[in-house]
């Protein structure tokens, strides 16, 4: 299985609804491929330093769930990939617990072979989507 992995945009120009899929990108997956775009636990909460962060996860997001149904017709399996942080020079300042980048290689890697079209990967990202259910108010305790 070819399997495209997303974790950054690139300027192709191309437009998502009308480009020649083939050529484009989503075409690297060959068909009966899959994608799978890295995402973020910040892709459904955000911290109040971490807003642009998660908006743009939150777009990506969507853009995910709407590639996974445009491009399901032609084999091509799109999958989303939820961690917190992971040890990397990205969070090396962050004082938090941080997963092993090569266990969620790993965790990533089983999910695709597994069909998966949402993927888990750690203690936070499971915390922040059962919280999703609960509305703003469990998301964001904080507020009045």
């Amino acid at each position: 299985m070819t399997v495209l992995v997303n974790n950054a945009g690139s300027p192709t120009g191309a437009d998502l609804l009308t480009a020649d899929l083939e050529k484009s990108a989503w075409g690297t997956a060959n068909g009966r491929g899959a994608i799978l775009t890295i995402l973020s636990v910040l892709s459904w909460f955000r911290f109040p330093q971490s807003g642009a962060y998660s908006a743009a996860k939150a777009a990506e997001r969507s853009l995910t769930n709407a590639l996974r149904v445009q491009l399901a017709d032609r084999g091509i399996r799109v999958a989303g990939l939820h961690v917190g942080y992971m040890d990397t020079d990205m969070v090396r300042a962050v004082d938090a617990p941080k997963s092993d980048p090569t266990d969620i290689a790993r965790i990533a890697v089983d999910g695709v072979a597994n069909g998966a079209y949402e993927i888990v990967a750690d203690e936070a990202s499971r915390q922040a989507q059962a919280a999703l259910a609960g509305g703003v108010s469990v998301l964001y305790p904080q507020l009045p």
